[in-house]
């Protein structure tokens, strides 16, 4: 076996006087914040898809990457495999995560193509077992060959949602196979170009069917992990119909799923929905749907989705304060759906990437159980709704009282509230200091 990553050690913590770029200044593991190993905390993921089949294309613009294992074959498969099994190793990241696309190609006939990604999983429990790294989730491709240009789950051609059912079922198996701890579903195709030829409740009917046969064939296996929904408002489509948490959520609703499925929650999708990244966390947490975080960034200069290494601790460190705050992952984890700049051409510069990014997440950590326990942000929080602890306030929510004895109450008591401050200068210099 060729090594990918000649001449490279093992990535170390360090301490932050470290100089070494290639070691970790704050990322250590073993470190205990809040009673929890900062490793169990993060539960750091690399992508397959971006680190090892990306080749450096963009829309104006052809492959610059050239690695040894671009190609067709089952050996080049192989040859990807061992290369992205060297960089866990490096890193000592505890899990990775897949498209069946991802780590084999596609052959004749959906059966040869299930058999490829099988014979690739057998080789991935070997690499498993001898390396320690899991797989956070495993997902089907249902969105680069041109028979899911209109959808997998959503396409006017029920024999288009028949193949994409049957790919997915390989996939959620060998997912269970490899200990998988999560299932994702991103429908990269799933929404409209236009509405000239859209049937709307006739797509989401067959999205909720779908999603449906997912969760029942989950059970009858015993896949004992969770299914996850990535929203993403737009590209490649122009509108897709797991817009964000909020819509994503309502569609859960509308078709018994809220209690099966969850969500995996992107930076880059979260910003392309107008959002903030710690807005779709926090509401996830509220509608009780949260459940993994892809972990990047967008250029805020451009307008689509960059897939960046996070590189910005203060953005970082309020994601991870909301996740810590209403209880952690589970079976999530951080996995960098992230891809080198087009630029950037050399082994090591994966190796850069992650390091730095492993290690804002690890400053933003520190700083969000800093906040967590001086407490000061939610002595601000509980003392900004405190009124609601009062007998009518209570009784106001649990229905015992009508709107006109609301009314009635209003006039005996003789209420006439004024507004209090929202102090948002003072919370966000409140903030800083933990930065």
């Amino acid at each position: 076996m060729t090594r990918f990553f000649q001449d490279c050690e093992p990535v170390r913590y360090r301490g932050p006087d470290c100089s070494d770029s290639l070691a970790y200044r704050w990322y250590d593991p073993d470190r205990i914040l809040l009673g929890r190993r900062m490793e169990d905390h993060l539960r750091f993921a690399v992508c397959y898809w971006h680190s090892f089949v990306w080749q450096g294309n963009d829309p104006f613009g052809g492959q610059t990457f050239e690695r040894p294992w671009f190609g067709d074959g089952m050996s080049h498969a192989r040859q990807k495999a061992d290369a992205a099994f060297q960089l866990f190793e490096l890193l000592g990241a505890p899990f990775f995560c897949f498209h069946d696309r991802d780590i084999a190609p596609e052959g004749d006939s959906l059966a040869e193509s299930n058999r490829n990604v099988r014979e690739m999983a057998e080789l991935f429990a070997t690499r498993m077992e001898s390396t320690g790294t899991r797989l956070l989730w495993g997902t089907a491709n249902l969105f680069s060959h041109r028979r899911y240009m209109a959808g997998a789950a959503t396409n006017p051609d029920p024999d288009v949602f028949a193949y994409a059912a049957a790919q997915v079922k390989n996939v959620l198996e060998v997912t269970h196979e490899l200990g998988g701890a999560n299932y994702v579903l991103w429908g990269g195709r799933e929404g409209y170009e236009t509405l000239l030829n859209t049937d709307l409740r006739r797509e989401l009917d067959q999205m909720g069917r779908f999603l449906n046969l997912v969760v029942e064939h989950k059970h009858k296996i015993g896949f004992g992990g969770t299914i996850l929904i990535e929203p993403k408002p737009q590209e490649p489509t122009k509108h897709q119909y797991d817009f964000d948490v909020a819509t994503v959520y309502a569609f859960l609703k509308r078709y018994g799923l809220e209690d099966e499925v969850k969500v995996n929650i992107e930076v880059g999708h979260a910003v392309l929905a107008g959002h903030a990244f710690e807005h779709e966390i926090a509401l996830a947490q509220a509608l009780g749907i949260f459940g993994s975080v892809d972990m990047n960034r967008n250029d805020y200069q451009s307008g689509w989705d960059t897939d960046q290494f996070p590189n910005n601790v203060p953005e970082v460190a309020l994601a991870l304060y909301f996740i810590v705050k209403g209880g952690g992952f589970t079976s999530g984890g951080l996995n960098f759906d992230t891809k080198l700049r087009r630029q950037s051409l050399d082994p090591e510069d994966l190796l850069h990437g992650h390091v730095g990014a492993m290690d804002c997440c690890a400053r933003g950590l520190i700083a969000a159980a800093a906040m967590i326990e001086d407490g000061s942000l939610q002595i601000e929080l509980d003392s900004r709704y405190a009124g609601w602890g009062s007998a009518p306030a209570k009784a106001m929510l649990a229905g015992d009282l009508s709107l006109e004895q609301i009314a009635d109450w209003v006039e005996e008591a003789g209420l006439n509230p004024q507004p209090r401050s929202g102090r948002q200068e003072y919370l966000e210099n409140l903030v800083n200091r933990y930065l």
